[in-house]
């Protein structure tokens, strides 16, 4: 799906960082004005819903890769570059249950193969008050979902991340959470131009510490809905159970849109730490946006509802 009507989050083309360029990121500094979009994405950069603040910059493949939570793999932000290497991402199957007229065990070539995959340039923000800007490549959730053709009953669709001890390091965990990791999302969320299924980083292939070899991204919402390696989608008529939400329902919700105004009970979202190590040491301070900075394109999804109790 392409959206040619250009928003006020849109990003302007020169700042998109072709791959030769991001490593060096003065290199970059000097080279981005005379880039154009052809360098790095398969479409016109208009034509793709790619958002940031006018002043950001895709961050490091590095940054990236090192700091992230995937917990399976371990607690500290640096564990899942360590430990991922153990997971197996070929063969990869995707299962498609519940209401739809389409379910099936498909293999993740086919998954992908009927869809464009298209590059976009995403905020992300953390439930812990730190954001990245990342250049992902994938392609539309709506794809999959129209696809599966989900029955007029189905309302939500629920994700489920692989679970498998033998390859995933984390243990401590284990007893409170209740692998494996699941997420959802209402089916009007799941179809919205901007929810992304991810197979790439800067025209790569997804690393494995950060989902591979299928997430989802969902911009507006804090990081943890954007959920990795997915090996479940499941179309549901109520509300799935979502693993933040069930662990611990007074901190996480089932929405988790990024709001500056509704704390969490533990900190404040009012701003958030972008981690950029080229800036003030990766303490740079900057104010949270509403819905991430996408509430042009997604707040008329929430009309009527009360977002401080819909967190």
């Amino acid at each position: 799906m392409i959206i040619r009507t250009r928003k006020s989050s849109d990003i302007p083309s020169s700042e998109i960082t072709p791959e030769s360029v991001y490593i060096n990121r003065r290199k970059f500094l000097g080279a981005s004005a005379g880039l154009g979009a052809a360098a790095f994405l398969s479409r016109d950069a208009a034509a793709s819903p790619i958002s940031t603040r006018q002043d950001d910059e895709p961050n490091t493949w590095e940054e990236i890769t090192t700091h992230n939570n995937f917990y399976e793999f371990g607690l500290d932000k640096k564990d899942p570059s360590r430990n991922a290497h153990r997971l197996v991402t070929k063969p990869w199957t995707v299962k498609v249950d519940g209401l739809c007229k389409n379910p099936g065990d498909y293999q993740l070539e086919d998954f992908i193969k009927p869809s464009t995959i298209e590059d976009r340039i995403y905020r992300f923000r953390c439930v812990e008050a730190w954001s990245m800007v990342i250049p992902w490549r994938g392609f539309p959730l709506a794809d999959v979902v129209n696809r599966a053709e989900p029955d007029p009953s189905a309302r939500y669709v629920a994700f489920e991340t692989l679970w498998d001890p033998e390859q995933m390091t984390e243990r401590r965990w284990k007893p409170r959470i209740g692998w494996p990791y699941r997420e959802g999302l209402r089916l009007d969320e799941a179809v919205h131009p901007l929810s992304l299924l991810v197979n790439g980083l800067y025209g790569k292939e997804l690393p494995n510490q950060n989902g591979a070899p299928l997430r989802v991204i969902v911009p507006w919402k804090y990081g943890f809905k954007s959920i990795k390696s997915i090996v479940r989608m499941t179309f549901t008529e109520e509300e799935p159970p979502t693993t933040w939400a069930t662990q611990s329902p007074g901190e996480y919700g089932f929405y988790s849109n990024v709001n500056p105004d509704v704390s969490h009970p533990r900190w404040s979202q009012a701003t958030e730490k972008r981690i950029d190590g080229s800036k003030f040491f990766g303490h740079r301070r900057i104010d949270t946006l509403f819905l991430n900075g996408y509430a042009d394109e997604v707040a008329h999804l929430y009309e009527g509802m009360d977002l401080q109790k819909y967190f």
